[in-house]
């Protein structure tokens, strides 16, 4: 296939080959999976287009530092890079830096793009968590030898792999161990996506090589590290919340109230959706200012 397609022909075009969406399907959406897609060669995930991109982008959108950073690493002691934005993506082959393009999908032209790359996927997810909510790609550039600390995230994700190659290493969700509740529960109110690292849990993952035309799913909240090939990688991630993936949330933020005022707390299940009684306490807490 030729994937110098124009945006607006995009949903003319298969962009998840029937086996890699047979996979997501047996996987999604509490296993990892690896796949294959086919946008490596588009147009508008070349480093001149993220460049131009990047740079009519608001500052709250962008985030980049140093790339050559330990897999546990605090926020607040990442290190800058001394380079703005551009200059940064311009120059990411030699500078051992990394960067990500946070909701690039409010650009009408990634917007499109995103539309169109999750749009195979839709009637899978529906039927297993329901409708797609809340939409958005991350872009994430990486100098050769950068890595992405030990972290987690909120929503359902797939990595695209655009250019270069890297080794995404996952660990199940909902260990106790890798994340105790409580730092759960402090993620959902706002706390940093970053996770405190130990050498003994590398073998409890699963390492996941990404070459061009790679993908691979990460279930909601399982925790991952990056760490990036000899070459520039560029990588998209497409991403959407379900109602599971709320659910969780607010029980989490339930939990949280809870275990304040010294009150029982309730283990989270494998469908959160489902603990409704649960889910309407934390509503009713929230809306009396709890």
């Amino acid at each position: 296939m030729n994937a110098h397609f124009p945006v607006s022909d995009a949903r003319a075009r298969t962009i998840f080959p029937d086996d890699a969406r047979t996979a997501f399907a047996a996987a999604y959406p509490d296993q990892p999976v690896k796949l294959s897609h086919q946008l490596a060669d588009h147009d508008l995930l070349t480093l001149d287009a993220l460049a131009e991109l990047a740079e009519r982008m608001p500052a709250a959108s962008v985030e980049y530092n140093l790339g050559k950073l330990p897999l546990g690493v605090r926020p607040e002691d990442t290190p800058s890079n001394g380079l703005t934005l551009g200059e940064t993506i311009r120059t990411i082959e030699t500078n051992g830096s990394w960067a990500v393009l946070k909701n690039v999908e409010r650009d009408a032209a990634y917007a499109a793009l995103l539309d169109a790359t999750l749009s195979e996927l839709v009637p899978l997810v529906e039927a297993k968590t329901g409708p797609m909510l809340n939409r958005e790609a991350f872009i994430f550039l990486s100098s050769p030898g950068s890595v992405t600390p030990f972290h987690m995230d909120p929503e359902h994700n797939i990595l695209l792999q655009i250019r270069g190659e890297k080794t995404m290493t996952v660990f199940p969700a909902k260990d106790d161990e890798l994340v105790p509740p409580t730092q759960s529960e402090a993620f959902h109110a706002g706390g940093h996506r970053n996770l405190d690292w130990r050498d003994g849990f590398r073998d409890r993952g699963q390492a996941v090589e990404l070459l061009r035309g790679d993908a691979v799913h990460v279930p909601v909240k399982a925790p991952h590290f990056v760490e990036n090939g000899p070459a520039v990688s560029i990588s998209l991630s497409v991403t959407w919340r379900s109602e599971r993936s709320v659910a969780e949330g607010e029980l989490h933020s339930l939990n949280a109230l809870l275990r304040r005022r010294k009150l029982p707390t309730a283990r989270i299940g494998a469908q959160p959706e489902a603990q409704g009684l649960r889910r309407l306490l934390y509503r009713l807490m929230r809306k009396l200012g709890a």
